[in-house]
C-alpha cells in the first residue's frame, strides 16, 4: 500500500476540517449556557450564586489546564491528546445533560472544561505539524472563523433549545458531534509523534503554573461579588503573584521547563500574547453585556438577541479565512492592528445605544465587529505559532489560548466592575435602566481603550513570518529521512523482485 504524506493531496484540509468540526463544539460552549441558566435554575431549584458556578467552573478548569494541555500535546502527540481531551469533553457534556442536581452538573461543567484545555492547544498544534509555514495563515485564519462563529451562534442556538426542546439539550447536542468529530480524527488526523527528546513532564512548573491561574482566575470571576478591596481578593491575587512568580523562577532553573520563558525574548510571540489578550478582553466584553442590554434593557427575547449577533458572526466566517491569507502575503502585524483598531470603534459605536434602539441601531456595531474581530484573531495566533518551531506548537498554543481565555474573563470581570459601580439602586427600582445604560456606556468606552492599546501594541511589537531555524532544520532532517526510505523502499521491491525470479527460475 503506498505510503500517504500529511502534506499530499487535500487530505491537510481534511485533517483541518476535523478538528474545526470539534473546535466549534468546545468554543460554542462557551456562549450556548448562558441563556439556559434561569431555566437550569427553575430546573434544578437552585439560586443565582448556585448558577454562576455552571459557568464558572467550565471557565476555570478550561484556563487553568490550557498550558497543560498544550504542555502534553508536544510530550506525548498531538492526536493523543487531542481525542483524550474530545473523550472527555463529549462524555462530560452526556452527564451535564443528565445531571439530577446542581453538584453533579457543575463537576460535569469542569470536566467538561478540562477536556476542552486537552483538546484546544492540541487543534492548534495539529495544524502547525500538518500544514507548511506558507499555508499556515490561512488554515489558522479558518481554525480563528470556526471559533469566532461558535462563540456568537452560542446564544441564539442555546436560546432555540431552551425554548422549544429544553435546557438539557444544550448539553445533549455535543455528543452526536462528539462521537463524529472522534471518528473523523481517527481517520483524517495525523497520528502525531511523541517527543523524542527525552523530557518529562514538569509537576513543579505544573502545579504552580495552574494553581498560580486558579486563584487569578477566581479572583477575577469573584472580585465584582466579594469587592475588588476585599480581603478574600487581595489574597487570591498574591497567592497567584506567588505562585505565578515560583512558576517563573522553577522554570528559569529547568533543563527542560514546561514553558521556555525565552519565547517572550521573541517580541512577536510577546506582542502576539497581549493582542490575544486585549482582543478576548473587548469582544468577551461585547458579548455579555450587549446581550444583557438587550435582554435586560430592550427587553428582547434570548432568541431575537441571539438573532442580532448573527451578522458578527456572518463576517468573522467570511473574513478570518481572508485576514489568514492577507497574513500568509503580508504577514500578522498589520491584520491584527487594523483589525484591533476596527473593534475599538465597534464598541465606540456600541456606547452612542441608549434606553430605545433598534435592530438597525445595532446592526452598525455588530458588522465592524466581526470584521475586526476575524482581522485580528487568526493573524495573531500565527504570529504566536511563527515564532516557535513545530515541536513546541503545542506549548505556543496553551499560552496564547491561555491567554485568550484569562483576557476573557479579565473583560467580564473589568467591565462589570465599572457597570456595577454606576448602579446604586436594585433592578425593580425605575432608575436602574438609566444607571446600567450609563455604565454600559462607561465599560464599552473602556474597552474601546483597551482594543486601542492592543493595535498600537501589535504594530509595534509584531514582525513579518519568518520559518524558525528548528522548524527548517525538521524539514531538512523529514526531507533526507523521506528520501531513505523511500531508497530502502525501492532496494527492498529489487531484492523481492529478485528473489522471486530465483524461484521461478
Amino acid at each position: 500500500m503506498p505510503r500517504i504524506r500529511i502534506h499530499d493531496g487535500n487530505r491537510k484540509w481534511w485533517t483541518l476540517g476535523a478538528v474545526a468540526f470539534s473546535l466549534f463544539m468546545v468554543m460554542l460552549d462557551n456562549t450556548i449556557v448562558n441563556v439556559a441558566l434561569p431555566s437550569i435554575g427553575r430546573g434544578l431549584h437552585v439560586g443565582v450564586s448556585e448558577l454562576e458556578w455552571v459557568v464558572n467552573g467550565y471557565t476555570l478548569t478550561f484556563a487553568v489546564l490550557m498550558l497543560t494541555g498544550g504542555r502534553l500535546a508536544d510530550l506525548y502527540g498531538n492526536r493523543l491528546v487531542f481525542e483524550t481531551g474530545l473523550a472527555l469533553f463529549t462524555l462530560s457534556s452526556l452527564t451535564c445533560g443528565l445531571a439530577p442536581n446542581i453538584g453533579t452538573l457543575i463537576a460535569a461543567r469542569s470536566f467538561q472544561g478540562a477536556g476542552a484545555a486537552l483538546m484546544m492547544p492540541a487543534t492548534l498544534s495539529i495544524i502547525s505539524t500538518t500544514f507548511p509555514a506558507e499555508e499556515r495563515g490561512t488554515a489558522i485564519g479558518i481554525w480563528a472563523g470556526v471559533s469566532g462563529s461558535a462563540l456568537a451562534i452560542g446564544p441564539l442556538l442555546g436560546g432555540l433549545l431552551t425554548e422549544h426542546v429544553g435546557w438539557s439539550w444544550i448539553f445533549f447536542v455535543n455528543v452526536p458531534v462528539g462521537v463524529a468529530a472522534f471518528a473523523a480524527s481517527f481517520v483524517l488526523v495525523p497520528r502525531g509523534r511523541r517527543s523524542e527528546s527525552g523530557e518529562g513532564l514538569d509537576v513543579t512548573g505544573l502545579l504552580t503554573s495552574g494553581l498560580g491561574l486558579l486563584a487569578l482566575t477566581y479572583a477575577l470571576i469573584e472580585a465584582n461579588s466579594y469587592g475588588w478591596s476585599s480581603w478574600r481578593i487581595v489574597a487570591l491575587f498574591a497567592s497567584s503573584a506567588v505562585l505565578l512568580a515560583t512558576f517563573v523562577a522553577a522554570e528559569l532553573g529547568q533543563r527542560t521547563p514546561m514553558l521556555d520563558l525565552r519565547l517572550f525574548g521573541n517580541r512577536t510571540f510577546t506582542g502576539a500574547n497581549i493582542a490575544a489578550l486585549l482582543v478576548s478582553l473587548a469582544m468577551f466584553g461585547v458579548f455579555f453585556f450587549v446581550s444583557l442590554y438587550m435582554q435586560n434593557i430592550l427587553g428582547w427575547s434570548p432568541v431575537h438577541a441571539g438573532v442580532v449577533f448573527l451578522p458578527w458572526t456572518v463576517l468573522v466566517v467570511l473574513v478570518a479565512p481572508l485576514a489568514g491569507r492577507v497574513t500568509d502575503l503580508i504577514g500578522p502585524r498589520w491584520p491584527i492592528a487594523v483589525g484591533m483598531a476596527l473593534l475599538a470603534v465597534a464598541l465606540t459605536v456600541f456606547s452612542r445605544l441608549e434606553m430605545r434602539a433598534t435592530f438597525t441601531d445595532l446592526l452598525p456595531g455588530m458588522i465592524i465587529g466581526g470584521i475586526g474581530a476575524a482581522a485580528a484573531m487568526g493573524p495573531m495566533t500565527v504570529a504566536a505559532l511563527s515564532a516557535v518551531s513545530p515541536d513546541r506548537a503545542g506549548v505556543a498554543s496553551g499560552v496564547v489560548n491561555t491567554s485568550r481565555q484569562v483576557g476573557g474573563t479579565l473583560g467580564v470581570a473589568i467591565m462589570g466592575a465599572i457597570v456595577a459601580a454606576a448602579i446604586t439602586v436594585t433592578p425593580r427600582d425605575p432608575r436602574y435602566a438609566t444607571q446600567f445604560v450609563k455604565g454600559f456606556h462607561d465599560a464599552l468606552h473602556a474597552g474601546a481603550a483597551f482594543a486601542l492599546v492592543g493595535a498600537v501594541t501589535s504594530a509595534v511589537l509584531v514582525r513579518g513570518l519568518r520559518v524558525a531555524p528548528d522548524e527548517q532544520h525538521g524539514r531538512e532532517r523529514n526531507a533526507e529521512r523521506d528520501v531513505r526510505e523511500e531508497d530502502g523502499g525501492s532496494a527492498g521491491r529489487r531484492e523481492a523482485v529478485g528473489a522471486v525470479r530465483q524461484l521461478e527460475d
